[in-house]
């Protein structure tokens, strides 16, 4: 596979799902972030989730930009869903709505899809951490002075956790793109199929993930062929609020995330579905506790609230799984029961 081309044919639809008006600022912050763009795009879409009162307030404020409400049902895949049914362009690239894009994040992108095999290409998202700099500023100037201080216990072996890269990711091809800075060939959706409604973020308290893991890995079962990239020049920076900062949340997210891969595994399997994952727990996981050690040995006693933050959070990820599977496989049985009275009736 190369990249050494501009992508210089490819139209990009540039996707941002919105839910709430509590970022207000973070939307218009993430919208003029793509004005932004070195590559512009062909068209944004904002698609607002069954909030009529925030639909039309962005509707008025957003000129410009094509704002519609979410067609399907409530929840991240929905709205992904339908600004994917929206967009026009060849390549569909997705913005959480609570992230800016450096201005060559486009540019980044549409070098890989040169390469016909390309289906899809995934970017570098970091994280703004409290005190970072305010979305309000980010709106005349897309790149932030300041990312804000990291809490000394927090691993970034797990900065999957606030919706950011996690160390341990290498630039090249890779098994699924994370789905807030991420683009596929609009024609892969029919393929896949969309993302599933029944995974991810919706309206459950629980902060539920991997719709976007569920559908990459489904369009290469599909698709065999298809590639997908990881390129660390493609760079958003994805807001952390501070109540997502706290051991608390930390916890409840790695529990949901092994509820949510407990999902997965019933959809594409368990030797797909798991694959990254047993190598980022066998590998990258004990080297960081090691190094969180080691760092409290030289000095750095927040070393060991890394090194514990790592085995608490691969605990509470497989008892997730755990729960998760064990209530997959009820309901399974209970399927089949119900199937089998249906026949007998």
């Amino acid at each position: 596979m190369t990249h050494s081309g501009d992508g210089n044919g490819v139209t990009f639809s540039v996707v941002i799902c919105a839910y709430t008006d509590k970022r207000w600022d973070d939307v218009h912050a993430a919208v003029a972030s793509v004005r932004a763009q070195r590559r512009a795009p062909t068209e944004i879409i904002v698609v607002v989730d069954h909030n009529p009162a925030l639909h039309a307030r962005l509707r008025r404020s957003l000129t410009g930009v094509t704002v519609v409400e979410n067609r399907e049902g409530r929840g991240l895949s929905g709205g992904k869903n339908t600004g994917v049914a929206v967009a026009t362009g060849d390549v569909v690239a997705f913005l959480d709505d609570d992230a800016v894009a450096a201005p060559g994040w486009l540019e980044a992108f549409a070098r890989h899809y040169d390469d016909p095999a390309v289906a899809g290409v995934g970017g570098l998202t970091l994280p703004m951490w409290p005190g970072s700099t305010p979305s309000s500023a980010l709106v005349t100037a897309p790149v932030p002075e300041t990312t804000g201080t990291r809490p000394g216990w927090f691993p970034e072996e797990f900065d999957w956790t606030v919706g950011c890269t996690y160390r341990g990711m290498r630039p090249g091809l890779i098994r699924n793109l994370m789905g807030g800075n991420a683009s596929f060939r609009r024609e892969m959706f029919p393929v896949a199929g969309g993302f599933a409604t029944g995974i991810g973020r919706s309206h459950h308290k629980r902060p539920l993930g991997c719709e976007e893991t569920e559908f990459c890995i489904r369009l290469r079962q599909r698709s065999p062929e298809s590639e997908l990239v990881y390129d660390d020049q493609a760079v958003i920076w994805h807001r952390v609020p501070r109540e997502r900062a706290r051991f608390s949340y930390f916890r409840e997210r790695c529990y949901a995330e092994g509820l949510s891969k407990a999902l997965v595994t019933q959809s594409v399997g368990s030797e797909d579905g798991l694959a990254s994952e047993r190598s980022h727990a066998l590998k990258t996981l004990p080297r960081g506790a090691v190094k969180g050690a080691g760092d409290a040995v030289r000095g750095d006693l927040a070393g060991l609230g890394r090194a514990s933050a790592i085995t608490i959070g691969l605990a509470w990820t497989a008892w997730g799984y755990a729960v998760g599977l064990a209530a997959a496989r009820r309901q399974a049985r209970r399927d089949r029961r119900a199937v089998a009275r249906g026949r007998t009736a």
